[in-house]
């Protein structure tokens, strides 16, 4: 009984685990989060001390998190947080696209510095794309150009798909520093040095990292993409939260990708990019053709082979079953299918248009229970003798020469840039997207090349968002409904969390059979008079002691037998302890004594 408790024990504790795994990851994420912005949270609580003393106390039924604008602190050559509810400092693009119809060629989507519609911190204000379907261009000027040198580059920014996100990109592009940048003509083609973010269409989750390098040789420049992460993207663009971008780039070519301070992609620019960076130092020779008489058949067939003379190439692959029987009962003369009795002809079949009109065929009844129905046919077999058409064996080739391949010349375009991270400067920051859905709401651009200031920027702004978002997360149970919601599988997956351990302590609990108070095992040996115990301790203990009287009696048998020939006196001794044996076997109460 005690193993059967331990068991149900267990399960209970397996049931609680599964059904609180997703819970406690996400909780976990939101501690994490705590860390980051509790000095955050701690400095606005000092700030506020004096108001809240001053209000009437409340009790509002989840924490709140007091939103104040972040602040750079520290090295930085952008940051916007939109909380002054302006786009000054931000240029709209009064260009057109090329090459596409004049409706809508023109950049005249709709930009707004507003709250997010189901905000979580009153005054927080960021910037939002509000049409569908229409091309959307705006930059900003940094505070002083970026050189690559010796300091590493960190772009971060928000996003949150308020609607979802059908297809289209929410990704920055970072301009390249050029005489003839023009914000107010910023385009598709407008030259940029790195682009950055996420971007989907269909069930295509993408997360941007492109950079353009310049060829040392030619001057011109070629998109380099980043490796496909192989995280998992769908959450951020479905679970309507805020999302941090991050991206970091190193002066020994390193990258790191991050999603919510996590990373999601990592490489080097020397070796993860798709072209490589650098091209190879030797190509194949373009004038170099395969010679006529080049032999790349690793096997031919053998020419001295000759086809065996009881070789019969005609002989069929099947054959009819020689064996076989007709069954009985087979109905030759009944066709297998017969015409419908019960079919009409349609009240306006036109013989003349559609021709004679016959009834439709159905399965001869008088078929249904014979065996079959029309002329028998032995059934086919496969032919023991069939060897069909006769090849010669293949053999190896004694003049092959491999697979030809092209020689090898060096590269006439090769180069060798061991630093693709000293890239062309860039000095404006730029939106340039195209979406078909609306309410893209992006929020707190930094770029510095200090990681410790970027985080900090991160849990001024970002973090206060998490920590919001995850005080006002609904309790355990809507957020299982929600998830459900969203993967319906999971619902098999709660009611066998919850079923399965039921039925498992109904069976292992309940199910058991109850044991009598008092175990016949457990009487003193003695020969005193003891109480009878219950009926089925009595009848099972009847059973036995009755199989066990037989065996005796049998080996009393014997015992007399043998002791016959001996003395008067030995017999009378024999027939007192056969007597004092009988009454003892007779005596319920005393068979247990007896027994031991």
């Amino acid at each position: 009984m005690e193993l059967k408790m331990r068991l149900c024990v267990a399960l209970l504790s397996l049931s609680l685990c599964l059904a609180l795994m997703g819970h406690v990851r996400a909780q976990e994420e939101a501690d994490d989060m705590e860390m980051d912005v509790e000095d955050a949270i701690d400095d606005m609580q000092e700030e506020d001390v004096e108001e809240e003393e001053q209000k009437a106390p409340t009790s509002p039924s989840v924490p709140t998190v007091t939103y104040k604008a972040p602040e750079p602190m520290g090295e930085h050559y952008f940051a916007e947080s939109f909380d002054k509810g302006t786009l000054h400092g931000w240029v709209l693009s009064q260009a057109k696209k090329d090459d596409i119809d004049e409706d809508i060629a023109k950049y005249d989507g709709k930009w707004e510095v507003e709250e997010m519609k189901d905000t979580k911190l009153p005054g927080d204000k960021g910037l939002v794309l509000k049409s569908k379907a229409k091309h959307h261009a705006i930059s900003a000027l940094l505070l002083r150009p970026f050189t690559f040198d010796t300091k590493p580059l960190i772009v971060q920014y928000e996003v949150n798909f308020q609607t979802g996100i059908d297809c289209g990109g929410a990704y920055v592009k970072l301009l390249s520093q050029t005489p003839d940048l023009d914000l107010e003509e910023f385009v598709d083609k407008t030259a940029y040095t790195i682009m950055f973010g996420p971007d989907k269409c269909g069930e295509d989750y993408k997360l941007h990292f492109i950079f353009r390098h310049k060829n040392p040789k030619t001057g011109e420049f070629e998109e380099k993409h980043a490796k496909k992460p192989d995280a998992d993207l769908r959450t951020y663009y479905t679970d309507k939260k805020t999302h941090l971008y991050t991206l970091v780039l190193n002066p020994d070519n390193s990258f790191e990708i991050l999603v919510d301070q996590t990373v999601v992609n990592s490489g080097n620019l020397l070796n993860d990019m798709t072209p490589p960076v650098n091209p190879p130092a030797e190509i194949e020779d373009p004038d170099d053709h395969k010679p006529e008489d080049w032999d790349e058949r690793p096997k031919i067939q053998d020419p001295d082979a000759v086809k065996p003379e009881d070789w019969d190439e005609d002989a069929p692959a099947k054959i009819p079953d020689e064996d076989a029987v007709k069954p009985d009962g087979w109905l030759d003369d009944e066709p297998e299918y017969v015409s419908d009795p019960d079919a009409l002809k349609p009240e306006d079949w036109d013989e003349d248009m559609d021709g004679e009109w016959e009834a439709p065929q159905i399965p001869n009844p008088a078929c249904e229970t014979a065996p079959g129905c029309g002329p028998w046919e032995r059934p086919m077999i496969d032919n023991p003798n069939y060897k069909g058409k006769w090849k010669p064996p293949m053999i190896d080739n004694p003049n092959y020469q491999g697979v030809w391949k092209p020689r090898k010349i060096p590269n006439p375009d090769f180069f060798e840039d061991l630093h693709p991270f000293r890239m062309t400067p860039f000095s404006a920051v730029g939106l340039e997207l195209w979406s078909m859905s609306s309410d893209i709401f992006f929020d707190n651009f930094f770029i510095t090349s200090d990681r410790n200031v970027a985080e900090r920027w991160a849990a001024d702004g970002w973090g206060l968002k998490k920590a919001a978002e995850g005080a006002a997360e609904p309790g355990l149970v809507n957020q299982m409904i929600t998830a459900a919601e969203e993967r319906p599988w999971l619902w098999i997956v709660y009611v066998l969390t919850v079923a399965l351990p039921l039925v498992l302590i109904i069976v292992f609990c309940c199910t058991g059979k109850s044991s009598a108070p008092t175990s016949a095992a457990e009487y003193k040996k003695t020969d005193e008079p003891q109480p009878d115990v219950k009926e089925e301790a009595e009848d099972e203990e009847d059973k036995e002691e009755e199989t066990e009287t037989k065996k005796s009696e049998e080996e009393d048998s014997t015992g007399e037998a043998e002791e016959a020939a001996g003395s008067d006196n030995k017999d009378d001794n024999s027939s007192n302890e056969k007597s004092e044996d009988d009454i003892l076997r007779r005596s319920p109460r005393n068979r247990k004594s007896r027994k031991d």
